[in-house]
């Protein structure tokens, strides 16, 4: 798959499946700070080009084969310029810009500069700065500098999935002899976690966000989800639509990515 050139050690990989049916939308995917494209392309993206919509997925700056320059700081400002430059590389016809955790605060704030889109989907993205957040910005940091992603996971996979996933694959994480390593201060993912994440600034104008915004929030969501945050700032958006999953968490494409899937072209249909 081909790179988008930032400069002579920077680039952006991504994958790009333009629509095959006449007036169909391309879906613009915003990962988490740990993502990748791979969270898309299992199920969502495909069933989304059977019904002839294009697909947009790419890794920030970073992520699996994204590359950065040394020193460079991978803040909010920077993955948003680098958005905004994508898509106007790529020019995909009438994006929607799906973004999942802070992937949905990437998108919002690209489409406020600028970035044309005819709706937006944000996926447990809805949360307000506080003590209790910048606590979990915090205490994310910290569980990387201690022992990597592979810690990372095993404290707060639990707290973030739903009982179903968890159940399925427990036997994947918590190894009976870890070999926890701690994440390098200049590597992609302690970067993202430490200047994008724990520095984000989550006081989104929502009543500016004038397009069709779709709202999908997992229930079983137990890191970041405040339900009455959420009802608070979904009240401010003027086109918002809201999915509540009972049996989903806070990664839903991993854990309900059919359902999410359904979601998406249901969306589509609403905007058509």
């Amino acid at each position: 798959m081909p790179d988008f050139q930032l400069g002579p050690e920077d680039c952006l990989f991504y994958e790009y499946i333009a629509p095959t049916r006449e007036n169909g939308f391309t879906m613009i995917f915003f990962n988490a700070l740990t993502g990748d494209t791979n969270n898309w392309e299992t199920v969502i993206g495909p069933r989304l080009r059977e019904a002839g919509h294009g697909t947009l997925a790419y890794n920030l700056r970073g992520q699996t084969n994204s590359k950065f320059s040394p020193g460079l700081k991978l803040d909010v400002d920077l993955i948003v310029n680098d958005a905004i430059g994508l898509l106007e590389e790529i020019k995909p016809p009438r994006p929607i810009m799906v973004g999942l955790s802070i992937g949905g605060l990437f998108a919002a704030r690209a489409w406020l500069k600028g970035a044309e889109a005819h709706g937006l989907v944000l996926i447990n993205t809805l949360r307000r700065d506080g003590p209790r957040l910048k606590w979990i910005g915090d205490a994310l940091v910290r569980a990387a500098e201690v022992g990597g992603l592979d810690l990372f996971r095993d404290l707060f996979l639990p707290l973030l999935m739903n009982e179903e996933w968890l159940a399925t694959n427990r036997s994947n994480f918590l190894k009976p002899e870890p070999e926890y390593a701690s994440l390098s201060p200049e590597s992609g993912h302690y970067k993202l976690l430490a200047e994008a994440g724990r520095e984000a600034d989550w006081n989104l104008p929502y009543e500016r966000l004038d397009l069709p915004v779709l709202v999908i929030t997992g229930l079983q969501d137990h890191v970041f989800l405040e339900p009455d945050v959420v009802d608070d700032l979904f009240s401010k958006l003027p086109r918002g639509q809201r999915v509540d999953m009972p049996d989903a968490g806070h990664l839903i494409p991993a854990e309900r990515p059919d359902a999410l899937a359904n979601s998406l072209l249901s969306f589509i249909k609403e905007i058509s």
